[in-house]
């Protein structure tokens, strides 16, 4: 239960989930509502994670953004960059510093430490669980530029409150979201038979419009040059800013019915012919949408609602952007023109089909079971989904209620990714994080690297794709890395974990670390596997060369030497065995060499792979 439903065991906590009972404590982390005391108050110095959306538009401005604002400003010139990258960098700095700016890698930086945070010392760990899963499922990248800014409040208010309920409401809720709308680039589709100059605002609709106006000015007779001219510029537009399908084919195709699910190339044209209008809120006087904000506060909002515009926190429905007209999806009829109505509608329709109920739980099942789960759980999973309105936490206890969960077939059969492999490591050994960053580092060189992903598929969750030749060697370096102190700003008392009672040999160190790490486990096999290794004489130089190789932090930032546990510098820390950024560590009292090449070995052993 907790390898599948957690990020791994921590010590003891078999014992207390085994006292308290399973099914007191699956429901437990089912409500999700668990005190986390300790812990907000570390992700209360995370200052730009409690921030809105539109906060940090204006505070965290992209690149491009700051360019623009400071040769506005004629702070700089926009070729200096091609002359002197580093004095371009530094007049960058100083502009955001005199404006009271900061660089977006800071915004990430912070959101990516959250996470570590939250999987590592989170008491409701299935949310946490659920949440990776979720934005998997419906996945946004940092790699797309557009949409960066808005993930970390993606993650915060559309996915973690939604992971744990009904799958319509996680659906609707990211259809709406900022970062979706600019990742599958629906914020610009607009309906085939949209004239109204502010359809486009902000795109070229203006422009549009006067072109509109001038053909009719001048009609072949009079001049042929200028109405071919006009016909080639409506043309490009049209290419530019017409009916986007990118969100109706994958809102489809991965976010519900999936790629049998029964739909055609037609269905998908009609379902973004449906989504037209469905656009981001503008932010900012600077950034996108900046010409339609003009526009909302021309007309006032209680004018365009009559109209039938739709403001809704961060989403904008843009009437006058919206393909009036009947449409057909599957069979099911939308409009001629229900505005908002439709869209809300479609995603009703998608969230409730058979098929989007054997594609989700059969996802689910994927996640939690076994890579190939069987027909006879699906099956009764789908029928949950399909009498329970798409409760995910009925789905859930359907799963785990259900004996092929706990058969011998299921039970191991999930390879942990390298995000799952190291905050399992970290929560096994009880490790103090104090620098969250420098175990994403990790992360990424084992293959993860988290909010990254580009395709909107998300990361595969097949055992083939994080596991080969290259993977398990950094797995087995992280593990001796993590065991030795290596990793600055991750501390290990591994000691302690044994109630500082020294083992008598490394086989008797295997055997007892091995149950501690890996408790309810037959260790047989596992230490008949590791022990040649203990005997080899090249392994403590492997344990170097894992620390050599130790990938060092971007840009250093007072996130990564800071201790984020107590709020004191990392300086002060050498003494434990905490390493500075700059400097090596130091082994603690307590722990040696023979133990850290045990443990070591345990969290990279194939055993320690599965979950």
């Amino acid at each position: 239960m907790l390898n599948r439903f957690t990020y791994g065991a921590t010590p003891g906590q078999v014992d207390a989930v085994l006292k308290m009972g399973l099914e007191n404590w699956f429901n437990e982390q089912l409500k999700a509502d668990m005190r986390d005391d300790s812990l907000n108050r570390t992700l209360d110095r995370l200052d730009a994670m409690k921030l809105s959306n539109e906060q940090i538009v204006n505070l965290y401005p992209k690149g491009g953004e700051i360019l623009r604002m400071a040769v506005k400003d004629g702070v700089i010139n926009k070729d200096s960059a091609k002359v002197d990258q580093k004095a371009y960098r530094d007049q960058i700095a100083s502009y955001l510093q005199t404006k009271g700016l900061k660089p977006e890698r800071e915004l990430v930086r912070q959101f990516i430490v959250q996470k570590i945070l939250r999987a590592t010392y989170s008491n409701n760990q299935l949310q946490e669980v659920m949440t990776d899963f979720w934005f998997n499922h419906f996945n946004v990248s940092l790699t797309k530029n557009d949409c960066s800014q808005f993930i970390p409040v993606y993650e915060r208010d559309v996915i973690r409150p939604n992971a744990l309920g009904k799958f319509n409401d996680i659906l609707l809720a990211t259809a709406k979201s900022p970062a979706m709308l600019y990742y599958l680039d629906n914020f610009s589709s607009m309906g085939t038979n949209v004239n109204n100059p502010m359809a486009n605002a902000g795109n070229g609709g203006a422009l549009r419009q006067r072109l509109l106006n001038a053909q009719g000015n001048y009609p072949m007779t009079g001049a042929p040059a200028m109405q071919a001219q006009v016909a080639q510029k409506l043309q490009q537009g049209k290419k530019a800013q017409g009916l986007n399908e990118n969100y109706a084919r994958e809102v489809m195709e991965l976010h519900t019915l999936g790629v049998d699910g029964g739909y055609t190339q037609q269905d998908v044209t009609q379902a973004a012919r449906v989504l037209t209008g469905w656009t981001v809120y503008p932010m900012s006087d600077n950034g996108p949408g900046n010409a339609i904000k003009k526009q909302l506060d021309r007309f006032g909002e209680s004018t365009l609602a009559q109209r039938g515009f739709v403001h809704d926190g961060d989403f904008l429905f843009a009437a006058n952007r919206h393909e009036i007209g009947e449409k057909t999806v599957m069979g099911m009829k939308f409009g001629p023109n229900n505005g908002y109505q439709e869209g809300v509608q479609l995603l009703s329709m998608l969230a409730h089909n058979p098929a989007t109920a054997k594609f989700i739980t059969h996802k689910i099942a994927v996640r939690f079971v076994s890579d190939n789960p069987p027909q006879s759980l699906l099956d009764k999973m789908t029928q949950t989904f399909l009498t329970k309105d798409g409760d995910i936490k009925q789905v859930l206890i359907t799963m785990v209620s259900s004996p092929e969960f706990w058969s011998k077939e299921s039970v191991r059969e999930k390879t942990k990714s390298p995000f799952e492999l190291a905050i399992g490591a970290v929560r096994a050994l009880h490790a103090q994080v104090y620098q969250p960053y420098q175990l994403y580092t990790w992360i990424d060189k084992m293959g993860e690297k988290i909010y990254y992903y580009q395709a909107p598929t998300g990361f595969p969750d097949k055992a083939q794709y994080w596991i080969n030749t290259g993977a398990l060697l950094n797995r087995m370096n992280f593990g001796l890395a993590l065991a030795s102190n290596r990793i600055p700003g991750i501390h290990v008392d591994l000691a302690a974990l044994n109630d500082h009672h020294e083992p008598e040999s490394a086989q008797a160190a295997l055997l007892t670390y091995g149950k501690l790490i890996m408790p309810e486990r037959d260790m047989t096999a596992t230490i008949k596997q590791l022990l040649p290794m203990l005997n080899d004489p090249n392994l403590m130089k492997k344990v170097d060369e894992a620390a050599a190789k130790t990938p060092p932090p971007a840009v250093p930032d007072d996130l990564m030497g800071t201790d984020m546990m107590n709020g004191a510098d990392n300086t002060k820390l050498k003494g434990k065995g905490i390493a500075n950024l700059n400097n090596p560590v130091r082994q603690p009292a307590g722990d040696n060499t023979m133990l850290a090449q045990v443990v070591g070995i345990v969290v990279g052993s194939p055993e320690f792979q599965r979950r």
